[in-house]
Formats: structure tokens, C-alpha cells, sequence
């Protein structure tokens, strides 16, 4: 049986609400053991977490009083606990639960000295802080609870959405993955994982969808996700063929004398050929890209040109 890591969890009583607690838990299980539970506040006055609920979840709560207005002492209690944790070595990583900026160097301190750390907070917490985690997670989105809510949120509020990766940033990755894989399909299982490694907030639960498969066919037209021997696999879908496109472009060139000065010229008569003309359903976002990947092709600057000899071989 596989050993799981040890963690120490670390609860923001002033800034994560007392409604999450079974999901962080739940959450927790999927990377490890909460060996160390500690959760930090005020609690001479309310915050919304309960002493049944504490209790239920074996979490030790460690008073912490504002000794001075404007300053949040828990945020200085629970780096300085952190700390003597992370140097007893007691733990094998840190389950920081919190959406406070200010502990973004405390994350990125425990990752210097080789520890998992795993994020929670709500999908206001910045960018810097999802970045310094291994993983984070959105609490408020994948919570059932208040799920249907939360999307309305997010996706309703100019802005609020920078905080989560977007999906425009997760079809980039996948394309760079095929374009530098050289394959024309990829296991869907190893694309999951690389965008987890690359994004540490990247969850489908984010979008309102509980499977990668679905979440890409549905939200990403220039893949196509199919089953072969009980596996996954996720390719390029594109609405003409690529050799036809191919063909076109060196008919272009070759029409113009065998080069084209405005590389966008070609784009653009694509685009106007054909209803819908995208570079992405290839796996490039750039036509210089495409263009340069084209054997018998030159590309330098915004000039488009045939190789020399490659004319005469097209006639």
C-alpha cells in the first residue's frame, strides 16, 4: 500500500468561510493526510466557524488577537507556525487555505525547500498565489453548494475571471503539446496532467464540468477527443485538410511569381476561401508558424517565398 503524504493544514479563519470545511477536507484526501490541523483567528468575536464544526473536523483552533487595527495578526501566527513545522520536518507539505496575497512568499518558501503545497481559496485569490502553489484550488467553484452561483460570479464580473486560467491559455498549451509531440493525437490522461504541471489552478471543475473529455469537446472546437483500446485521445480537428490548404498556399505563392511580400495577404485569401478558416484547427496561432512548416517554403520577416528549385518541381 502507498505511503500518503503528510500534511499540515493551515486554515485563514478572516478569510475562508466556515462553509468549505468539508470541502478542503475532501480535497485533502485526494493528495494526502491531514496529519497537522490548525486554523487561525479572532475568537473573541464571530467568523462563522463553529466549535462543533471544529471539533468535527479535528481542528485545533489558535486564538490570535489584533493587537493593533488594520493589521491582520492570524496572517503572522500562521507563517511563523508554518515555519517551525517546515523545520521540524514533521510534514511532508502544506495545505495553505487562504486567499490572502500575503502569503504568497510563504508558499514559494516551502516550495525552496522541497515541500508540496497545496492552495485553497476562492477564485478572488491573485495570480501570484495560484502560481506559487504545486496545485490550487477554487473552493467556491467546485463547491456544490454554491457552484451555480460562483459561475454566475466570475463570469459575470469584468475581471474577477484573470484570476482563474483561461480557456483561451489552456488551448495554447494543448496545441504546443501536439505541435511539439510531432504525433497527431496525445493520451488524454498525459495532457491532463501536463496542464495540472502547467497551470496550478487548471481544474475542469472550474468550468462547470466534472470530465476533461467533455470539458474539451464541448469547449474547445478545434479538438476532437476519441476512444481506441480503452483509451483516450485528443487530435486536431480541422474543417478542410491540411495538404488542400498546403496546395493553395504554394499556388498562391507560386501565381505571385514564387513570392509574397505580405505574409498576411495569404492568411487573409484563406480566410476568404474558406468560411471559417481557423490557424488553430492546424495547431498554430501564427501563419507564420504554419507558413514555415510548409516544406518547399521560405519564410523571413513578412516575405514568403518557394526554396529555390522548389518552383519548377510544382509546375
Amino acid at each position: 500500500m502507498e505511503e500518503k503524504l503528510q500534511f499540515a493544514v493551515l486554515i485563514d479563519a478572516e478569510n475562508i468561510s466556515a462553509k468549505y470545511a468539508s470541502v478542503i477536507f475532501d480535497e485533502l484526501e485526494k493528495y494526502g493526510f491531514a496529519s497537522c490541523r490548525r486554523i487561525y483567528g479572532n475568537w473573541s468575536r464571530e467568523n462563522g466557524w463553529k466549535e462543533d464544526q471544529l471539533l468535527g473536523y479535528s481542528i485545533i483552533p489558535i486564538q490570535q488577537f489584533s493587537y493593533t487595527m488594520g493589521k491582520n495578526s492570524t496572517d503572522m501566527a500562521m507563517v511563523i507556525d508554518a515555519m517551525d513545522l517546515l523545520y521540524q520536518n514533521k510534514v511532508d507539505g502544506f495545505c495553505i487555505v487562504t486567499s490572502d496575497s500575503d502569503f504568497t512568499r510563504l508558499a514559494m518558501r516551502l516550495r525552496e525547500e522541497k515541500k508540496y503545497v497545496l492552495g485553497m481559496g476562492e477564485s478572488k485569490a491573485p495570480l501570484a498565489l495560484t502560481r506559487a502553489c504545486n496545485k490550487f484550488i477554487h473552493l467556491n467553484l467546485i463547491d456544490e453548494s454554491s457552484k451555480e452561483n460562483s459561475h454566475k460570479d466570475i463570469l459575470g464580473q469584468e475581471g474577477s475571471q484573470d484570476n482563474v486560467t483561461s480557456i483561451e491559455n489552456v488551448e495554447t498549451a494543448i496545441l504546443t503539446m501536439l505541435n511539439e509531440s510531432g504525433e497527431e493525437s496525445l493520451v488524454l490522461s498525459s495532457v491532463g496532467q501536463r496542464l495540472s504541471e502547467k497551470f496550478p489552478d487548471f481544474d475542469v471543475r472550474n468550468y462547470g464540468y466534472s470530465k476533461l473529455s467533455v470539458f474539451l469537446s464541448e469547449k474547445m472546437p478545434h479538438f476532437r477527443v476519441v476512444g481506441e483500446r480503452n483509451n483516450y485521445y485528443i487530435r486536431k480537428q480541422a474543417k478542410v485538410e491540411r495538404q488542400k490548404i498546403e496546395k493553395e498556399i504554394l499556388a498562391m505563392i507560386k501565381k505571385n511569381r514564387g513570392a509574397v511580400d505580405n505574409l498576411s495577404v495569404i492568411n487573409a485569401e484563406l480566410k476568404k476561401k474558406h468560411s471559417g478558416f481557423d490557424l488553430k484547427d492546424y495547431g498554430y496561432s501564427r501563419i507564420s508558424g504554419f507558413l514555415r512548416s510548409i516544406q518547399g517554403i521560405i519564410v523571413e520577416g513578412n516575405r514568403v517565398m518557394m526554396k529555390k528549385g522548389e518552383d519548377e518541381k510544382n509546375r
